[in-house]
């Protein structure tokens, strides 16, 4: 189960055949999101367990399961700014309900992430989306 956005990403790696230029995808989908503001980076949005300092804000719009989740995100790495874009695609726009049913590690893996991450940067992803599944339980009531 994966957002028409995420699924552009996939089909842009299909096409990328060097790592390379799938890592240079990954900054550029990172530089094109908006930088978080600086009142927004403030302890509890900041993300444990990243190597690199990671802000998540989420935004429900709505109430109870069908509620629509949506998170704004940044860092001061640039491929983990980039990864926060993937995630944006991943998650941005679906129900709260649908957040803990979408298989992330599976997801990811159909975009090789997982062979090209440090084991830091791999951590750090699963502390995002923990973040991000927490809050959607949260808001799912």
């Amino acid at each position: 189960m994966a957002t028409e956005a995420f699924e552009d990403i996939a089909d842009t790696f299909e096409f990328l055949d060097d790592w390379e230029d799938r890592y240079r995808h990954v900054i550029e989908l990172g530089k094109a999101m908006p930088s978080l503001p600086e009142a927004l980076r403030v302890p509890a949005t900041k993300v444990d367990g990243c190597a690199s300092q990671v802000w998540l804000v989420p935004r429900i719009e709505g109430e109870g399961a069908a509620a629509i989740f949506r998170f704004d995100g940044d860092s001061d790495a640039v491929i983990v700014r980039g990864l926060i874009a993937v995630l944006g695609a991943l998650y941005n726009g679906v129900t709260v309900d649908e957040v803990g049913q979408i298989d992330a590690p599976a997801e990811l893996g159909r975009l090789g992430l997982h062979d090209h991450l440090s084991a830091q940067r791999s951590n750090g992803v699963r502390a995002m989306i923990a973040r991000i599944r927490e809050t959607a339980a949260r808001a799912e009531g």
